[in-house]
């Protein structure tokens, strides 16, 4: 070893040193000191370069459209969580189909999206009519002549008050809607997603799964069945290829989740209870849902994963 140099001596006495090493030994001998540094920066920066290009493509960094030519559909997805997750989904390559129960509100998403250069289009889809499920997946056939993935997305909130005072109709429609109709969702994508090799479901729950909010007994109620759900499909459908997730938002700043957060003290004592005390963002959920429905994910299914800012998330 040339202590001096730091390099390593072959049998032959040529010295074996790494390209930083060879640079530090450089002879000026008679070499301008200018041009000898400038040769030696640029190679230091070719160095670098190249270390960058291997650390990049090492941590997935280089990969784009993680979800190329991917076709997903994502009920509820025309404002708040569900219009982020769609936005995201195409920006990472996926061909998205939204939906909403309003034309203005698909028309307005869909035109919002389009005017990004996202591939995007959109249909009407009231989940809790069998109608409209088979008519959402029409689309996307007719449309992109598959599916790969399904964010269930859709829920309902009509109830405020004590649980026991909950009437059966109110049951009947929260329970419908967030807990049937994303089973009966899931139901009517599975052929198409066997045609296809496989695919990804996200269900989407509340961190209400964990930590009932006052107030809303029924709708804390189905979003713990989702996390059930999910265990069940999961464990069912992995024969097929297709994996089934779920995302627990905590308080995400949405008109949805309006009467958690207009209430200025009542949400200062929800985030009392989060390690990040602050509202979360629709876009904050988003890449969890891109990496669920991606291959960088392919060993995961039956999970629930909590979005919401360090609160206590355990049954």
């Amino acid at each position: 070893m040339d202590l001096q140099s730091g390099c390593r001596q072959t049998g032959s006495g040529e010295g074996r040193c790494p390209p930083i090493a060879r640079v530090q030994s450089l002879p000026l001998g008679g070499a301008e000191p200018t041009s000898v540094m400038q040769k030696a920066g640029l190679l230091l920066r070719g160095y670098t370069q190249a270390w960058k290009s291997v650390t990049t493509a090492s941590s997935g960094m280089a990969r784009r459209e993680p979800l190329a030519n991917k076709v997903a559909l994502v009920t509820a997805s025309t404002e708040g969580i569900g219009f982020a997750i769609a936005r995201r989904l195409a920006q990472d390559g996926a061909h998205v189909v939204v939906s909403s129960r309003k034309q203005q509100n698909v028309d307005q998403a869909v035109a919002t999206l389009q005017g990004e250069g996202l591939s995007v289009m959109g249909t009407v889809c009231h989940v809790g009519k069998a109608e409209d499920r088979e008519r959402l997946v029409a689309t996307a056939l007719n449309l992109y002549g598959g599916i790969d993935i399904l964010i269930s997305n859709a829920a309902v909130s009509p109830f405020f008050g004590n649980l026991l005072d909950a009437t059966e109709d109110v049951w009947d429609k929260i329970l419908g809607i967030n807990v049937k109709a994303a089973a009966l969702m899931t139901k009517a994508v599975v052929p198409e997603m066997e045609k296809r090799g496989g695919g990804s479901v996200v269900i989407v729950a509340s961190i209400a799964a964990y930590n009932a909010f006052p107030g809303l007994g029924p709708y804390n109620v189905s979003k713990t069945a989702l996390l059930g759900l999910t265990k069940n499909l999961a464990l069912e459908l992995a024969q097929k290829n297709i994996r089934v997730n779920c995302l627990a938002p905590g308080l995400i700043k949405t008109n949805f989740s309006r009467l958690l957060w207009m209430d200025k003290a009542k949400e200062e004592s929800i985030k009392e209870t989060m390690q990040i005390r602050r509202m979360g963002k629709p876009e904050e959920c988003a890449g969890i849902v891109s990496f669920l429905c991606s291959e960088d994910a392919s060993y995961i299914t039956g999970e629930t994963v909590v979005v919401g800012g360090g609160t206590p998330s355990h049954l």
